[in-house]
């Protein structure tokens, strides 16, 4: 059985230890189902509608239909992802929500140099994702994500439930355990899309700019993204 939902106890690491010791071996939809008793309205879904996305999304319009479904769009995703955005919209009853920070890419340049995603992606990943995401989550109490384990090697240790301190909010990863194997076998389970990239060597999509395909189909699911640098994370995931 799931925790008793107490919406205004702290979350303590102890609180938290024992929560996740909790959901560790249960499925996904009963830590889903304990987040939207607990939070409600204040439960949020970021994506990039990547397949762990989609598969939390489905999730979620069984459990708590309209759930707010959020987007960062920087202006530089792949037209498949806008495309699979707006499929997903009509046939998944979850309300997709777009984020933006407001600076378009002309006035980044102005101010900040042409192409900063190979100037210094770090500053262009803070104003076009990280900036949006800390604004959007301001009056939320809890973010739900895709991350998982085996994603890349620092999300290796990745908690179910974490205190997010630089949103002041609570950060759900229901799929922290589960597999890419597992992620794939449900959305085919479920007939659900996926992005065609997917299937042209792109193990992860996010900016064009900053998103390779990859070689080895067999490496971790975060491969080709800015494969030119040292850089793993847009900055969204660590804290």
């Amino acid at each position: 059985m799931a925790p008793t939902p107490d919406a205004f106890a702290p979350w303590t690491h102890t609180r938290l230890a024992a929560l996740n010791a909790q959901f560790e071996p249960r499925s996904p939809k009963v830590v889903l189902d304990w987040a939207a008793d607990t939070f409600g309205d204040d439960l949020v879904q970021g994506t990039g509608f990547g397949p762990s996305g989609i598969v939390i999304m489905h999730m979620l319009a069984d459990l708590q239909p309209g759930t707010t479904v959020f987007y960062l769009d920087t202006d530089l995703l792949f037209p498949e992802t806008y495309e699979l955005k707006d499929e997903l919209a009509e046939t998944v009853d979850v309300d997709v929500t777009r984020v933006h920070g407001g600076l378009s890419l002309e006035e980044q340049a102005q101010q900040e140099g042409e192409e900063l995603w190979n100037q210094n992606p770090d500053r262009c990943c803070h104003l076009r994702k990280v900036k949006p995401l800390k604004n959007f989550l301001e009056d939320k109490r809890a973010w739900i994500t895709g991350l998982r384990r085996d994603q890349s090697p620092s999300r290796a240790d990745a908690p179910i439930l974490k205190w997010e301190p630089q949103c002041s909010v609570l950060k759900i990863n229901p799929l922290a355990p589960w597999t890419r194997k597992q992620v794939w076998r449900y959305l085919f389970d479920h007939d659900l899309p996926y992005n065609p990239k997917h299937d042209q060597g792109y193990p992860s999509l996010g900016c064009v700019p900053c998103t390779e395909p990859v070689d080895d189909a067999d490496g971790y699911s975060r491969d080709g993204r800015w494969s030119d640098s040292d850089k793993t994370e847009c900055g969204l995931h660590t804290s």
